[in-house]
């Protein structure tokens, strides 16, 4: 699930840039735990990998994860 400002961000991605979201995506969602903390929030989890930046929270259970902010170069 994306929230403002992930939707805005996703919204103007390309094509490339959309699929290697996607890819960033399904790493998460293999285990969300295994994701770095965000550096200034510990409820965050900050993924970075092949120029996408993912900074998302997981549920309770971790079956939900809530997308706060995306970045592509």
């Amino acid at each position: 699930m994306f929230i403002e400002p992930a939707e805005t961000q996703v919204r103007v991605l390309t094509t490339e840039q959309t699929g290697r979201l996607d890819a960033a995506l399904n790493a998460i969602a293999a285990d969300p735990t295994d994701v770095k903390p965000h550096a200034t929030a510990s409820a965050l989890r900050d993924f970075q990998h092949d120029g996408i930046r993912v900074i998302f929270y997981a549920t309770a259970l971790g079956s939900i994860l809530i997308v706060t902010y995306v970045e592509a170069d």
